[in-house]
Order: structure tokens, then sequence, then C-alpha cells
């Protein structure tokens, strides 16, 4: 049944597990209107028939309905439209928060490719290979202007923003290559900013990845040139302490937990923080994206607002390797549940 309603609608294969949850809520939604449009439709020419004007000077009859019918007129709808509800947050909850054994990729927008990079990998453009069976996170930003990463294979479509991190979370189903296409529109070449998401067995994805480490220096010199970072086959990690030295960023900020200006970065990645308006914020990706480019939107608690904007002068591959290398000094790892104390990743010297 599944298979066939999706060929009746037109829906692209079902290749994700968000697909299937996506597509069962379109098949309900479209069931009931296509449904109540056949009644309505059908009552109309009844009544167009049954009550129409046998005499020249005959007038509608004016009917009152009564307080029955008009509850039932509107409590059927609302239950409808609140199913609907329940079921859409159910799934934007679903597909809103990643598996904490989620694999990161970053990936960037720019006029008009897209870029990807994977923190302990090789990097790629507008090829995406990902393994099947395994959830994959993420983390998008943009280099120039707004776009927008949509899989319609797997039903997810996040805006690739300027200055920040948006997240989405997918997990493939099967082994197959699947288009990728920018749904926002980002100028004169927007319809060829086309990608594909590669999705492989987990030994070809295995093999994949050795094949891509035992790749040439130059190989990787190239594509870590062409993603504004230093040519050199080292971590993200590694790139974005060398980043993180260069720009100052430990002038103000400690790695060893020690106060200083500003926050240490030792354990600040999966902190919980208290803002100077009393809010809470649990520190991601996008909140440490933000604080760079933005610094006086979310003050922690006890510092002043004394640091500078980095807007326009890191680009989005160097804020996703500072970002990186700020998780690898967590303490404890909050996203795998670790329960031991002291780094996770042992700092880089």
């Amino acid at each position: 049944m599944n298979e066939l309603l999706n060929k009746i609608l037109f829906l692209p294969e079902q290749a994700s597990t968000f697909a299937e949850r996506v597509d069962n809520l379109h098949y309900f939604v479209v069931a009931v209107t296509m449904l109540s449009s056949l009644v309505v439709g059908t009552a109309a020419v009844f009544f167009f028939f049954r009550y129409r004007r046998r005499k020249p000077n005959q007038t509608t009859e004016y009917v009152v309905p009564s307080v029955k019918t008009e509850f039932l007129f509107v409590s059927l709808p609302l239950i409808f439209f609140l199913t609907w509800f329940v079921i859409g947050f159910r799934d934007f909850v679903f597909v809103s928060t990643p598996p904490k054994d989620a694999m990161d990729v970053y990936v960037m927008g720019k006029q008009w490719m897209w870029k990807f990079s994977y923190p302990e990998g090789p990097n790629g453009v507008n090829v995406l290979h990902v393994p099947a069976n395994r959830p994959v996170r993420l983390l998008i930003t943009s280099r120039d202007v707004i776009h927008s990463f949509f899989v319609p294979a797997f039903r997810i479509k996040m805006d690739a923003v300027p200055g920040r991190y948006t997240q989405t979370w997918f997990e493939a189903t099967k082994p197959g290559t699947y288009q990728i296409l920018c749904t926002e529109y980002c100028g004169l070449s927007h319809s060829k900013m086309l990608g594909e998401v590669v999705v492989l067995s987990p030994e070809a994805w295995d093999e994949w990845v050795k094949e891509q480490r035992r790749g040439s220096l130059q190989n990787r010199q190239d594509a870590l040139a062409d993603l504004s970072l230093a040519p050199h086959p080292a971590r993200m990690a590694e790139q974005g302490q060398k980043v993180a030295a260069e720009v100052g960023c430990f002038k103000c900020h400690t790695v060893n937990g020690e106060p200083h200006i500003g926050p240490t970065f030792l354990g600040m990645y999966g902190r919980t923080e208290t803002l100077d308006n009393g809010q809470n914020i649990r520190v991601d990706e996008a909140w440490i994206t933000q604080s760079m480019m933005d610094p006086g939107a979310h003050l922690v608690a006890g510092f002043p607002n004394v640091m500078p904007t980095f807007q326009g002068k890191l680009t989005g591959p160097q804020t996703a390797a500072i970002v990186e290398y700020i998780k690898t000094l967590r303490t404890p790892d909050i996203r795998t549940g670790a329960s031991s104390q002291g780094p996770v990743y042992e700092p880089i010297q």
C-alpha cells in the first residue's frame, strides 16, 4: 500500500527512517481532505437539485441549525487538525533530536556548490558520502547568502544561514545515490546548485574512508586549500587550534578551566550556561558560532561584553574548525553519556 500511494502521488522514493514518517502523515492529510472534498461536492450537487426553485416566487427557507449540528461541524474538523498537529509535532521532535551516536558532517553552502567536511576524515564538494543504517548529523552553514539543503529522498530540508550553524539529521536505509537541491533562491545559478548523497554499505564505507586516507598528500592539500584552511592533512580540530591562536582566542579564553576574561574552553561544549538575563542555555555548535559572530547576543553571567565580532573575519570552515577544537576539550562527553571525569579527548598540544 505504501509503494502504491507513493506512486499515485508521484513522491520520491523513501530512503531514510524519516521519509516514511513524513509520507504517512502526507497520506493521512490527503485522504481526509480528498474524502471531505468528495462529501462536500456530492452534497452541493444533491442540494442543487433537491432544493431548486420550483415556483416563480418561491423563496429559500431560512434554516437555523441546532447546537448539536454546529458542534458537529466545528468539532469534527478540529479533531482532525489537532491529530495532524500531534503527529507533525512528534515527527518534528524526532528530526530535531539527533541520536547521541550520530556521525557529524559539516556542510557549507556557497554560490553555487555544497562543501562537506568530516571532522576525522576527508572533504568533498557536491558529493556527500555516508554509511547506510547509521545516523548522520549535518551541521550546516553558508559562506555568502542563505541557501537551503534539501534531500527529497530523505525528506529533510534545512536552511544554511551565514554566520551560524543549523542542524538536521538522517539515517539512510539503503545504499544508492540521492539528489541534493537548494530550495532557497540564492542567485543566478540557483537551479544549478546540485549535489548528491552517496550512501554506502557499512563495508563499502569503511573501505572508502581507508581509501581516502590513503590518498596523496597533494589531493588533501587541494581540498583543504579550497576550504580556506591551511594545506596540512591534520584533523580539523588541530586546524581549529591554530586558527584560534592566530585570531587571539587564547588571550581571553583558557583551556585548563581557569577563569579569565571569557569563559574557559575546557568543558564548554555540552555545558549548560547561565546567561546574564537568567536564562539557561546548552552550549552547542550553533551557540558557539553565534558567540563568535555576535558576542553580545547571549552573554554568560559574570563575564563582560568585551569580545569583538568575528563576522567577516573567519570563513565558514575556519569557524567549524574552532568549534571542532572546542569539542575536543569536553569534560565528560555529554553526547555519548559518558560518566568518566576529565577530558574525553586529550587536548591538542
